[in-house]
C-alpha cells in the first residue's frame, strides 16, 4: 500500500454523543488492518492518520482516528448535510491516505 492509495469501503455512520454530537464512519475490519501495518509511517501522532474523505460529490481532509480494531472516519456537518447522510445510513467511502508531512 503506498501512501497515497485510495481505500474504498461502506459503512453506517453513527453518532457518538458528548458535550457536542460527532459523527463517524468505521472502517472495516479488513482495510482496518491494512491501514494499520503501515500506521507507523503514516501518523503524525497517537495513531491519527491524515486521509483525503470522499462521500458522493463532497471532498474534505480528516483523519482515521484508532479505536479497538478499526480505524473511525469522522464526518464533518458539512459533509454529512451537504449529502444527507443519516445516523444508521450505509455510506460509500473513499479514502487517499496521506501520511505525515515532512
Amino acid at each position: 500500500m503506498s501512501t497515497s492509495e485510495r481505500i474504498n469501503f461502506k459503512g453506517e455512520m453513527f453518532e457518538w454523543r458528548g458535550p457536542a454530537p460527532y459523527y463517524f464512519i468505521s472502517t472495516p475490519v479488513a482495510e482496518s488492518a491494512m491501514i494499520k501495518e503501515r500506521a507507523s509511517e503514516l501518523s503524525y501522532g497517537w495513531g491519527v492518520i491524515p486521509v483525503i474523505g470522499e462521500i458522493g460529490e463532497t471532498e474534505f481532509t480528516t483523519s482515521l482516528i484508532p479505536k479497538d480494531d478499526v480505524y473511525l472516519l469522522p464526518i464533518k456537518n458539512v459533509v454529512r448535510l451537504g449529502e444527507k447522510i443519516e445516523v444508521g445510513q450505509i455510506v460509500h467511502v473513499s479514502v487517499v491516505l496521506q501520511g505525515r508531512q515532512g
